[in-house]
């Protein structure tokens, strides 16, 4: 029972004679997932968001960069004029998604890694984490931010001067007298490719062993 199980979610196997004749097909989704695999490890060493911070008294204006697990940049100016409106330090912010940040882009690497070998539907729950990867990380910067400018020291120096705000994570805005300007980094752009490749692997996946699995079925049938 547990042989079949697995068998089941491994899917069936390519026989050698098929694999001669339809190499490509079956080559496709697991080249694309390779594909996606390379660049979800090199957006590990690049930046997956910026913020420029437009201020009067800084002439060059004030640069956040973040990466996957950790913030670069003016970060201390920044929080020296957060403080005054009675926003919290940058660093509080996402600590444990900093911490594993690394180690949940190898997992999602070797996910994907696992679902080059599996030939039935299985796959997708494989893919599907890594495919949604740039968006959460996405939410997860909006929900920080939101959290951050929504709940202000009511004790700093300039807490009346300013409501409670919400930074856009992509694009500009006000905060103030002081205008925000978002980006998305490389590593970012690069993970959100990997994305659209995954899909595009899912699609070859499915027709290229979704056959193989009717005629399993229909063999165990008969």
């Amino acid at each position: 029972m547990a042989g079949s199980l697995l068998d089941r979610i491994i899917g069936p196997r390519v026989r050698s004679d098929d694999l001669a004749k339809g190499g490509l097909r079956y080559g496709v989704p697991s080249f694309l997932l390779l594909v996606a695999r390379i660049l979800i490890l090199v957006s590990l060493f690049l930046p997956y968001w910026h913020m420029d911070l437009v201020a009067p008294q800084y002439p060059d204006n004030l640069h956040l960069t973040a990466f996957v697990n950790h913030l670069t940049g003016d970060v201390a100016e920044i929080d020296g004029l957060n403080h005054y409106i009675g926003m919290r330090s940058l660093e509080e912010a996402a600590r444990i998604e900093r911490r594993i940040g690394v180690y949940l882009l190898i997992a999602l690497v070797v996910m994907l890694e696992l679902a080059s070998w599996i030939h039935s539907r299985w796959a997708v729950l494989l893919v599907l984490p890594a495919a949604l990867f740039p968006a959460t990380f996405l939410l997860d910067l909006h929900l920080w931010m939101s959290h951050f400018g929504q709940n202000l020291d009511p004790d700093a120096p300039l807490s009346s001067a300013i409501d409670p705000f919400v930074p856009p994570i992509l694009g500009s805005g006000m905060v103030g007298q002081f205008e925000t300007i978002a980006s998305a980094g490389a590593g970012l752009i690069l993970a959100t490719i990997a994305s659209v490749v995954m899909i595009a692997a899912l699609f070859f996946h499915r027709r290229a062993y979704m056959p193989l699995v009717k005629a399993a079925r229909q063999a165990e049938a008969a």
